[in-house]
C-alpha cells in the first residue's frame, strides 16, 4: 500500500467510455496485421499481410490476436 495520499482526484486521468474503442469499427490494414503478428513493418511483411487479408479477410487479424 502507498502511505502517501493520492494527490489527484479519482476522475482525473480516466478515459470516458465514449472515447474507448477496440479498433474493430474501422477497416483492417496490412499494417495492423503486421503489427499484430509481432513483425517489423517492412515491404515484404506488408506484402505478406496484404495477401493474408485478401485470402482471409478480417479473420486474418482475429487469428493473430489472443
Amino acid at each position: 500500500m502507498n502511505s502517501q495520499p493520492d494527490s489527484k482526484p479519482p476522475s482525473e486521468g480516466v478515459t470516458p467510455d465514449a472515447l474507448l474503442h477496440v479498433g474493430s469499427e474501422g477497416p483492417i490494414t496490412a499494417e495492423d496485421v503486421v503489427l499484430a503478428s509481432g513483425r517489423d513493418l517492412t515491404p515484404a511483411n506488408l506484402a505478406w499481410a496484404e495477401r493474408k487479408l485478401a485470402t482471409e479477410g478480417r479473420a486474418a487479424l482475429d487469428k493473430l490476436l489472443p
